[in-house]
C-alpha cells in the first residue's frame, strides 16, 4: 500500500509533458488546457509526423528530466505493419516499469476517443478515414486540417453536457481485444489528481 501513494506522490509532483503526434492532438490538448486551466505542457516541437523511435526519445527526456511523459499516438500503423508491432511491442516492454510514462494510443485513431463523446460503441473501425466519417455525423465540419482544428469550439463542443465524463466510462468497459479502443482517458486520471 506505501508504494502506491509514494507512486501516486510523485506522480502529482511530476510535471506531465504530453508528446504527440500530430495536429490534432496538439490542438486538441491545446484547446482542453485553455477550456479546464488543465496543468500540463505541450511544447510544439513534440508534436509532428512523429515515430515510435522518435516518442521513445522523447520519453526519455521527458522522464530523465523528472517529468511524466504521456504519449499520445495513432496505433492503426502498428495493426497493419508487422514491423511496426513490434516495435510498439518492444517499447512498451522498455517501459513497463516505468511510472513516469503514461501510452495513450487509440486505435484506430484519436477520432474514435472523439466519438465516445457521442456514442456508445467499440465498433471496429479498419482505418482513421473510416472512424472519421462516423464522427462527422456529430461534428459535421470535422477534418484535421489546421483550419477547423485551431477553432476551440469543437472541444468546446466535444466536452459540453458531460459527454468527456461519458467518452471517460464508454472507454474504460471496452477491452482492446473486441474493436476500436483509446486509452486518451489515463491522461485525465493523473490530470485530476494533480488540480
Amino acid at each position: 500500500m506505501a508504494r502506491k501513494t509514494k507512486k501516486s506522490r510523485r506522480l502529482r509532483s511530476s510535471p506531465i509533458v504530453i508528446i504527440g503526434e500530430g495536429l490534432t492532438e496538439q490542438y486538441y490538448f491545446s484547446h482542453l488546457r485553455s477550456l479546464y486551466n488543465f496543468n500540463y505542457t505541450i511544447k510544439p516541437y513534440f508534436f509532428g509526423t512523429t515515430s515510435l523511435k522518435d516518442i521513445d526519445r522523447k520519453a526519455r527526456e521527458v522522464i530523465t528530466g523528472g517529468g511524466v511523459a504521456v504519449c499520445v499516438f495513432d496505433s492503426d500503423v502498428s495493426e497493419r505493419n508487422e514491423n511496426e508491432k513490434k516495435k510498439l511491442e518492444q517499447l512498451r516492454k522498455k517501459y513497463e516499469k516505468e511510472e513516469n510514462i503514461i501510452f495513450c494510443d487509440s486505435l484506430p485513431s484519436i477520432e474514435f476517443w472523439f466519438l465516445l463523446h457521442y456514442c456508445n460503441t467499440n465498433k471496429y473501425f479498419k482505418d482513421s478515414k473510416s472512424v472519421e466519417r462516423e464522427l462527422r455525423k456529430f461534428i459535421v465540419q470535422y477534418e484535421k486540417k489546421k483550419v477547423f482544428l485551431e477553432k476551440e469550439k469543437w472541444v468546446a463542443d466535444l466536452c459540453a453536457e458531460n459527454k468527456m465524463k461519458l467518452a471517460q466510462q464508454r472507454v474504460e468497459i471496452f477491452s482492446k481485444e473486441k474493436g476500436s479502443y483509446s486509452n486518451i482517458y489515463k491522461i485525465f486520471k493523473i490530470i485530476i489528481t494533480k488540480q
